[in-house]
């Protein structure tokens, strides 16, 4: 959609909004709906500034240099552009890939993973899967525009008991699936898990005690750190140094509605 199209549509969506309020003073539920709307409207046309001033290549971080895409598959695509996005797990992330045989990247959307870790782990192939046929899509791509489409195998749901298939092999697992780590993480059901690494993204705003039930299943098997959001400062480019502090603020959000703690979990035995 045009820039200006959007900037329009987001301008009629709050003009309605506060008219329907009338008299009656807004709930603070309400003007923070408000305002994460416009927030997510400026960070949509940072991005669009971000891909026209250097094009849709990772700036820094762990991926830097990555090519990219220019619409995220979901969420908010201009702290990946700038390579702060979740930057609290990359030196996780950079230690455990080391000498592992195999990543698997359950809820992969467009590759921002799947296809960063393809190039940062040359020795390993990535199963990336997601449930969206958009999103598998965008992450072929990805993975092709970035020469790793031979490591980088793409599916759609994955069950519990696929982990079977990767048992005996250093394996490292990634799961961002909006609450549905509780049905995918599953020791029970997969004995292969309590020798494999994993992060996982928990859902607590979507599926209550998602966090706890983590910490309950793996406790016996692996040693369990806890890694909440943090402040970001990475290196911006010159352009954006020059935009008013809210903005650089808003090109680091990353448009989380509530805490959504990350576990980084390592086998005791490997």
């Amino acid at each position: 959609m045009p820039e200006h199209s959007e900037s329009y549509l987001a301008a009629l969506w709050v003009k309605r909004r506060v008219e329907a309020w009338g008299d009656q003073a807004p709930s603070v539920d309400e003007l923070n709906e408000v305002l994460r709307r416009l927030g997510r409207w400026r960070s949509r046309l940072l991005a669009n500034t971000f891909v026209a001033q250097q094009g849709a290549r990772i700036h820094g971080g762990l991926f830097a240099g990555m090519a990219y895409v220019d619409h995220a598959a979901e969420g908010a695509l201009m702290p990946r552009l700038l390579g702060s996005y979740e930057s609290e797990l990359q030196s996780h992330l950079e230690r455990l890939v080391q000498g592992v045989e195999a990543i698997i990247d359950v809820g992969c959307a467009e590759g921002y993973y799947a296809v960063g870790l393809a190039r940062l782990a040359p020795h390993a192939v990535v199963h990336a899967f997601d449930i969206d046929a958009a999103a598998r899509e965008a992450c072929a791509e990805l993975a092709a525009r970035n020469g790793v489409a031979d490591r980088v195998v793409i599916g759609e749901a994955f069950q519990p008991s696929d982990f079977e298939a990767f048992a005996g092999r250093r394996t490292l697992v990634l799961v961002d699936a909006e609450g549905a780590e509780l049905d995918i993480l599953r020791p029970d059901l997969a004995p292969a898990l309590a020798r494999m690494s994993i992060i996982v993204e928990t859902h607590d705003l979507y599926r209550r005690g998602a966090l706890a039930a983590m910490f309950e299943r793996f406790a016996a098997t692996h040693d369990i750190l806890r890694v909440d959001q943090a402040a970001k400062a990475p290196v911006m480019p010159g352009w954006l140094r020059d935009l008013a502090h809210l903005d650089q603020l808003l090109a680091v959000w990353e448009w989380r509605a509530a805490p959504t703690p990350w576990l980084v979990m390592e086998p005791r035995w490997s």
